[in-house]
């Protein structure tokens, strides 16, 4: 089964590569200009006593139909990092807003390390709710399923306000990393952001997270709490 994954992993590789660079290698031959964009969404910290610094960024090149992403998040504690995720992604437009996405996911931290298949669905909902969903399928037969979600509230011009949902499920528990089966944490996160430029942007808000289920007692047995609220500040910049 390992053998059959790790397959699976190099063809995915191949394939994000395969309907990617053609694009890029053909950009300067027709009217369809290779284009890019860099988001760091969220890079900030807390009011803990953990000296939290966390970030959550994505990218892309390519074109109006066919783009390559790249997706990471993760974060450091007391200097520390704990946690790395970045994955790489080949990404069809299928309706003017809508971006149909496959490629692989790798966690390098906590370990062990694991890899995962993505098949997601990235893009922008009735009411201007932008949504990013993905299904993840692991070396060792392992599924999840993230749902994240988010609303822009113009109060002016430069000052936002951004509600922000994210739920997470896995179909096995994964004690190695503490993570349960079923549902496993919701966050949520309201953060107000003030646009000195469209390109930088520092914000404050306040987020609230907890674990459900066995993901729940693995925190527990780690003496930590399984529902917590913090007030963070950073910034959010786009290139």
């Amino acid at each position: 089964m390992k053998i059959t994954i790790n397959r699976f992993f190099k063809t995915a590789l191949v394939f994000v590569l395969i309907n990617c660079l053609p694009q890029i290698v053909s950009a300067a031959m027709d009217d369809d200009p290779l284009l890019y964009n860099i988001m760091i969404g969220e890079m900030e910290t807390d009011d803990s006593n953990s000296n939290l610094f966390s970030w959550d960024a994505q990218a892309w090149l390519g074109k109006n139909i066919n783009k390559l992403w790249l997706k990471t998040e993760g974060e450091r504690v007391h200097g520390e990092t704990e946690g790395v995720e970045v994955q790489a992604l080949y990404s069809r437009a299928i309706s003017p807003f809508w971006d149909f996405q496959v490629g692989i996911r790798h966690d390098a931290l906590p370990t062990p390390e694991q890899n995962w298949g993505v098949i997601g669905l990235q893009g922008l909902a009735r009411y201007y709710f932008e949504i990013d969903s993905a299904l993840f399928i692991g070396e060792s037969g392992n599924t999840a399923l993230r749902f994240n979600a988010e609303y822009e509230l113009l109060f002016t011009q430069k000052l936002i306000l951004t509600p922000e949902i994210e739920i997470n499920f896995y179909g096995q528990d994964i004690p190695e990393v503490s993570l349960g089966s079923g549902l496993s944490d919701t966050t949520l996160g309201l953060r107000l952001r003030y646009e000195i430029r469209r390109e930088f942007a520092p914000y404050i808000g306040i987020e609230w997270s907890k674990k459900y289920g066995s993901s729940a007692d693995f925190v527990r047995n780690s003496g930590a709490e399984v529902s917590d609220t913090k007030i963070v500040a950073g910034l959010r910049l786009w290139f």
